[in-house]
């Protein structure tokens, strides 16, 4: 199943629903947001499959908002050899945890504002995991029961505040630098989350392509690290790092600019899309 949070045209009230083909069918009835949705757990995914299209809606006329609301987001570094090495680094030992904050969350189609603080703004494409249950200490070989999901991510990077400041929150932290969605995938919809290509997409040029079979630590030992010292709620999501492609390691490089649309795209998932507007 695939859900989404969205608003239509004629209200403000924030909707939940169910991708069926072209149509998201409303689920508000079985749960009032993602996260409500997570945490009834397959009560909800067994109601949310009884739920006709009774209130159905265009997918292409509705106003998509985050695809979830996490309580954190736990961000992973060169988790993919290129992308280490196109940066000049040794691929990581261990991971390398960052943190983006609730104020970084944006969504699909959202304007994405590029700050004046930073001149180097660039892309990221990366596979987003969406947490079901609390897990504190887990081990690796049932890590992945504590998955409800899947999306797209874009861990958006202003790469010259995140080299001076020597640590990376407030570069990859400003405002509406994590878009995530349209949809939240549930895990059943994907076979081998360890197989899917993923791709990044600069005004429809193919800037980044990978497969998640590239990671350096799988989603199952990343689960397993960070819980042995950070519990992991219902809706947190690990974003699971990117491949290589980035724009700041290109010659010349490819930085973001005003009127650019950045898509992310992977496998068994639905594309998240967002426009960059220059900050008035």
């Amino acid at each position: 199943m695939k859900i989404a949070q969205f608003k239509t045209k004629t209200s403000d009230e924030a909707r939940l629903g169910k991708l069926d083909g072209d149509v998201i069918i409303d689920i508000t009835s079985v749960a009032a947001t993602a996260l409500d949705f997570i945490k009834k757990g397959s009560v909800a995914l067994h109601e949310a499959k009884n739920v006709t299209a009774t209130t159905a809606y265009q997918r292409d006329a509705v106003e998509y908002l985050p695809a979830i609301n996490p309580g954190k987001v736990i961000a992973i570094g060169r988790n993919y050899v290129d992308h280490a090495i196109e940066g000049g680094s040794e691929p990581p030992k261990s991971p390398m945890i960052f943190t983006k904050f609730n104020n970084s969350i944006t969504a699909h189609n959202a304007p994405v504002t590029l700050h004046k603080i930073s001149e180097k703004i660039d892309f990221e494409a990366e596979l987003a995991v969406v947490i079901a249950r609390r897990a504190s200490k887990v081990a690796e070989a049932n890590a992945l029961d504590y998955v409800f999901g899947y999306a797209c991510l874009h861990d958006v990077s202003a790469r010259d505040l995140q080299f001076a400041d020597g640590q990376w929150v407030r570069g990859k932290g400003l405002d509406g630098f994590c878009p995530i969605g349209p949809f939240v995938t549930t895990k059943d919809e994907i076979a081998d989350v360890q197989a899917l290509d993923i791709q990044g997409i600069l005004n429809g040029e193919v800037m980044q392509s990978s497969n998640t079979s590239k990671m350096i630590f799988n989603i199952a030992y990343l689960i397993h690290y960070i819980t042995q010292a950070i519990t992991l709620e219902p809706g947190d999501v690990i974003a699971t790092g990117t491949p290589d492609g980035v724009g700041v390691f290109r010659t010349p490089p490819v930085l973001l600019k005003d009127g650019d649309v950045f898509e992310v795209v992977i496998d068994g998932l639905e594309t998240l899309s967002n426009p960059f507007v220059t900050e008035k």
